[in-house]
This record gives C-alpha cells, sequence and structure tokens, in this order.
C-alpha cells in the first residue's frame, strides 16, 4: 500500500525484504506561462563527511551513471511508468558502495536568475519511490510549501540507519542554482597561483617540495585528480592526513586531568574518539546533557549498576564534547528535576546518591521533563512555545533514556516540534526488548510479545513530520551493556552529524 510521506517524514525501504531495486521519479507541472523552463534532477551520493568522494559521485545530466554503477538517470521525459513523471533515477541498493552513507536528491531551474524564474511558478511537484520490477508504487511526497524566489529544491534524502536504507521528505527550498549545491558537496583542488604554474610547467610531475607545501593545506583530491597528477602514494596520505588543529590549555589540562584522576573515563574517551572520527565530530562543540527515567520499573537497572556504567560513557562522551568536563543530569517520573552536574570530581557512585534524593516514582511523562530542559537552556521561550528559530554558539545534545512508555503522547510531540526551531537534539534510547524484535509464533511469540516493551511511540518520535528539522534519533536496546563500547559510540553519533549540518543550513548554530 502506497505511503503519502508529509514534510520531514520517513520511509523504510526495507519493510519489503524483498526490495533490492528502487527508483525514484520526479515530477512538476508549469503553472499558466508560455515561457520556457529548464528543470533539471540531480543526485548526490555523500560519505560520512557529507562530501562526494569522488565527482563521479554526481549523477547529472552530463554524468547519469554513479562510479559504482548503481544510480542510474534515465534523463528527461517519458522516463517512469506513471503519468507526469519528468526525471527518473533507478537505484540498485545492492550496488551502492559501501562508503555512501547518503544520497540527496535535488531539482533546480537552469539559469533561472538570468530567466528571473524561480518555484513559485511550478505547482503539483512531487517525488514518488516505486518498485521498477513490479510497477507498484511504495511512497510518495508532495512539495506543498508556497515558495516564492526558491530556485532550487532538496527534495528527499536517502540515508542509512542500522545498516538499511530510509528516504526521508524533506522539501527545503533554496534561492541557489546547480552550482552551489557542487560547492556544498563537493571539494575541489584550489591551489595559489604559484602552485598552478609549477604544475603546468613540470607537466604534473610535482617535486617534494610541492608536496609538502600542498599537504599544509588540508587540501582533500579526488580520485580522478589524483590519477592525473600521478602523485606518489606517500605523498597522497600526506595529503590525506587532516591538520591536527592545536588544543587549547584548558582541552589538555582536562586531558591530563582525565588520564590521572579519572583513568576509567579517560579509556571511554579515547573509545568515544573513534566514532567522533568517523562521524567528522572530532573537535566539536556541544553541552551534553544526559535525561533519565526515574519511574518504578527502571529498578532493576539502577540497582545492578547498569544505569550508572551507562551515564560514565556518556560523560566521557561529554568530556570530548566540552572541555568543562561535566554534563547535566535531568530526571523525569510523574514529575521532573533538575539534578545538577556529574563531573569527573563527583561520577563515582553518582546515581547512587542521586536516588536517595529523587527515589523512583510510579508514572513516566516525557513531555514535562523537554519542557524543563529546553527552559533551562533557552529560557526565552513562552510557556515554551517556539514558532521561529533562534541559534546559539553550541548545540545541547541530549541522551534520554528510558524503559517505556509515555503517559503524555501530546504535549511529547509538542516539545519536539517546538524544540526543533531551536539547538537542541533529542536521542532516544529505549532500554528493553521491543515488541518489532520477537521473531518467533505461536503461543510462545504471543507470550514473548505480551511481555516485550512497546516502543512504538518512540519510534513515531523519530519519524516525526512538521518540525522546522529533524532533531532526533532512536535506538533500542534490550541491554545496555549488550553491545561493545564502541558500538554504543556509533549508535550515539549514527544521526547528530547530519542535524548539525542541517541546524547550520538552518542557521541555529553558526559556521565553524
Amino acid at each position: 500500500m502506497k505511503i503519502q510521506l508529509s514534510k520531514g517524514e520517513r520511509f523504510n525501504l526495507f519493510q519489503d525484504a524483498n526490495l533490492h531495486k528502487v527508483s525514484f521519479a520526479l515530477g512538476w507541472r508549469m503553472n499558466q506561462t508560455t515561457e520556457s523552463y529548464d528543470i533539471d534532477a540531480s543526485v548526490f551520493m555523500l560519505g560520512a563527511d557529507g562530501k562526494i568522494p569522488d565527482e563521479r559521485y554526481f549523477v547529472f545530466y552530463n554524468n547519469l551513471r554513479s562510479l559504482d554503477e548503481s544510480l542510474h538517470h534515465l534523463g528527461n521525459h517519458k522516463t517512469g511508468k506513471g503519468k507526469g513523471d519528468n526525471e527518473t533515477i533507478d537505484v540498485d541498493l545492492n550496488k551502492i558502495n559501501p562508503a555512501i552513507a547518503e544520497i540527496i536528491f535535488v531539482v533546480t531551474i537552469h539559469e533561472a536568475q538570468a530567466k528571473n524564474q524561480n518555484f513559485s511558478q511550478i505547482n503539483n511537484a512531487f517525488i514518488r519511490i516505486y518498485n521498477p520490477e513490479t510497477g507498484s508504487e511504495l511512497a510518495c511526497y508532495n512539495l506543498k510549501d508556497n515558495f516564492s524566489q526558491e530556485t532550487a529544491v532538496e527534495f528527499g534524502r536517502l540515508y542509512k540507519k542500522d545498516g538499511k536504507w530510509r528516504f526521508q521528505a524533506v522539501g527545503e527550498g533554496y534561492n541557489a542554482g546547480l552550482q552551489s549545491f557542487v560547492d556544498k558537496y563537493y571539494v575541489e583542488i584550489k591551489e595559489d597561483n604559484q602552485q598552478e604554474t609549477n604544475l603546468k610547467n613540470s607537466d604534473f610531475d610535482i617535486p617534494e617540495l610541492a608536496i609538502t607545501e600542498l599537504a599544509a593545506t588540508e587540501l582533500k583530491i579526488p580520485e580522478l585528480v589524483i590519477a592525473e597528477l600521478k602523485i606518489p602514494e606517500l605523498a597522497i596520505t600526506e595529503l590525506a592526513t587532516p591538520k591536527v588543529s592545536h588544543k587549547s590549555d584548558k582541552a589538555i589540562a582536562l586531558e591530563k586531568k582525565l588520564e590521572e584522576k579519572a583513568p576509567h573515563i579517560f579509556n571511554l574517551a579515547k573509545k568515544a574518539d573513534i566514532s567522533l572520527k568517523k562521524a567528522n565530530l572530532t573537535n566539536h562543540d556541544a553541552k551534553v546533557a544526559l535525561c533519565l527515567d526515574i519511574s518504578a520499573s527502571m529498578s532493576s537497572l539502577y540497582s545492578s549498576g547498569k544505569i550508572q556504567r551507562l551515564a560514565e560513557k556518556i560523560l566521557a562522551l561529554g568530556c570530548r564534547f566540552d572541555d568543562n568536563a561535566s554534563i547535566d543530569i535531568f530526571l523525569f517520573g510523574i514529575n521532573s528535576y533538575n539534578a545538577g552536574e556529574m563531573t569527573i570530581d563527583n561520577f563515582p557512585n553518582f546515581l547512587h546518591r542521586m536516588l536517595k534524593r529523587y527515589p523512583l516514582e510510579g508514572g513516566t511523562y516525557y513531555g514535562r521533563v523537554m519542557q524543563e530542559m529546553r527552559n533551562f537552556y533557552f529560557p526565552d521561550a513562552r510557556d515554551g512555545s517556539r514558532y521561529a528559530a533562534i541559534s546559539a554558539d553550541k548545540p545541547v545534545y541530549v541522551m534520554f533514556i528510558t524503559d517505556g512508555a509515555t503517559a503524555d503522547e501530546s504535549a511529547t510531540k509538542q516539545q519536539l516540534q517546538w524544540s526543533s526551531y531551536e539547538p537542541i537534539f533529542w536521542q532516544f534510547m529505549a532500554i528493553g526488548k521491543s515488541q518489532k524484535d520477537v521473531k518467533s509464533k505461536g503461543i510462545g511469540g504471543w507470550f514473548s510479545r505480551a511481555t516485550a516493551s512497546d516502543f512504538s511511540f518512540l519510534e513515531q518520535l523519530d519519524e516525526m513530520g512538521d518540525r522546522h528539522l529533524d532533531n532526533a534519533d532512536f535506538f533500542s536496546l534490550e541491554d545496555p551493556e549488550s553491545i561493545a563500547d564502541e558500538e554504543l559510540y556509533d549508535l550515539l553519533t549514527a544521526e547528530y552529524p547530519n542535524w548539525v549540518k542541517s541546524a547550520r543550513i538552518k542557521n541555529l548554530l553558526p559556521y565553524s
């Protein structure tokens, strides 16, 4: 059955386990006009750093196939099986290079500024997803925004989650041309005039001194250019190695204090470094908050020490994001509480002492603590409401841990929607066996599902539309200690980098 998506909503391509090939058809209609419009669909296949790893992963009218042969742009007109499709891109999911983490679908008006054209003159624009082998339509997103001066639209994106591809309806307009997206997603070689002269005069035989000078500029050189320049492998390795930024005196002092006073946290921070490097978040600056469920059902998790040990892992992440070496602790049950800071000075037995002050309660309300946290970090919102974006020098990363459903679903959704205008990211984590993970049938399966947790509402929050930008992620673990620390940090940084990128585009955060 076809799913009609709204802006911000997502669709899991692997709902059909047999789906290996999928087609993305884009269409639009012109308002009553005699003008001629040249509209193009383009695709950017991005690595984990948000850039195309090779120029041939930019698929458009002059490059109709991706380097890995996974994407095939069928060109203009007569491209889809359904009426109204203007351009279609076929995708073979099995062929996508593992290095590709995100695929962006963009539609632009060619020479829009010169012709004084924009998307206000275009209606009924859509992107639809269908199975090319059966012709059945899987999902569709109709662009409903009233654009004015926008000359380009990012229709949607494919992204990986838990090793599977999902589609998100984006619908974001830009007053830009195709070149602006190329500049955004592709880093070319930028040399000074002397280096350019040296390259021409030496017929691309670059001397060792020039290699050293190039390496100092932290340039990223596409493989195609590398092949043409015939740069020695050792030199390429040096070029590819990013220049390490100098740490502040405060950060250096923290590193020394961690190693001497809290070696356990120091070792966890080293593990976090690996995930942060993969997510392109090295030297990222953010406030970190840990929001903990203190409902009675969490009792065994606290008494066993599992939540204490999990909190220490978040503290290690906080030490990498903020040189204050602390994280803010918030609690929620029936009520919400600001429990102060957990630091490298007070972390041993922190939660044991905390529960003496804040005993476990007999209920769960997400919305109340979300509003308390928003009021703490962004106190200018009247009654918690927010309808316009605000900015801050650094974001707030919230680790939100629970083992069950909330009693205030509508209030929680409202808080998430309002907070999408703020530089705050919610990483929801549920502890317990999820009903969707129960595979057995019969009475055994029925009993397993009856005793498993229902995390469907948290999944809804992860997929929720009608937000200024996607500001949440969700995953569940039956046991918080069932995976390695490195895997946990990978989960904690899975979608956060995309949010940081979007927050900068939306002016919630400054460009670093």
